[in-house]
């Protein structure tokens, strides 16, 4: 066990790069929390913060939720995207952040009539890395899908013949427009959502549940 693991009073926030890092920031400085170094250009995976007790782990978006769930992480920020994936079992989540907010949606290629396949009945060949999502989704609809699981460069999947549609998050669409395709429907927001362990919640409730509030104030502002 490393040592920032076996100290009681040591809090491990697991955090993806990016959007969502930068957009935690300020609740955490709501929290009297900052990070000192920055992950775009520190090697560190680990990073500290000016509370010796609070330090900041930086692993990939879909990581978020294991991290917490098993321990290694005390609390998060993940995406509801990520966490409809993941499940959630082990997690307690008290406060949709309102950050990093976009959408999830169904794309296709300019030219077809994604419409008239729906109701017709057609098969869909439909790439993405949410996977649970799009079969809900679907199934929903009563649209019967082939699912084909990607971890990145979903646009791709319709341009070379690989997919008919892909379910993907959406912020501004530019990425769809660049590639020739065009959002058709829109399944859910999404937004990121403060994520706790729920056996550090009872441990280790006195650290944070002033975070936890401090989260709350800001994230209304």
């Amino acid at each position: 066990m490393s040592a920032f693991q076996a100290d009681s009073q040591q809090l491990i926030l697991a955090l993806s790069k990016g959007r969502i890092f930068e957009d935690t920031l300020p609740l955490l400085e709501a929290a009297g929390i900052t990070v000192t170094e920055n992950p775009e250009t520190s090697r560190k995976l680990i990073l500290p913060t000016n509370d010796p007790n609070v330090r900041v782990l930086i692993v990939r978006a879909t990581d978020v939720p294991t991290y917490v769930q098993h321990g290694a992480a005390d609390f998060g920020v993940a995406g509801k995207d990520v966490l409809l994936e993941h499940g959630g079992e082990g997690l307690y989540q008290p406060i949709d952040l309102h950050i990093a907010e976009c959408r999830m949606s169904v794309a296709v290629r300019n030219g077809f009539d994604y419409e008239t396949a729906v109701r017709q009945g057609a098969r869909l060949r439909v790439a993405t890395k949410f996977v649970e999502t799009a079969r809900a989704h679907f199934a929903k609809k009563g649209v019967h899908v082939d699912l084909i699981k990607l971890y990145g460069s979903m646009e791709l999947a319709p341009l070379v013949g690989l997919s008919d549609a892909i379910v993907d998050v959406v912020s501004t669409g530019g990425t769809l427009r660049a590639n020739d395709l065009k959002e058709v429907e829109a399944i859910m927001d999404i937004s990121s959502r403060l994520i706790v362990n729920q056996a550090a919640l009872k441990m280790k409730r006195e650290r944070l549940q002033p975070i936890i509030e401090a989260f709350e104030r800001a994230s209304k502002k």
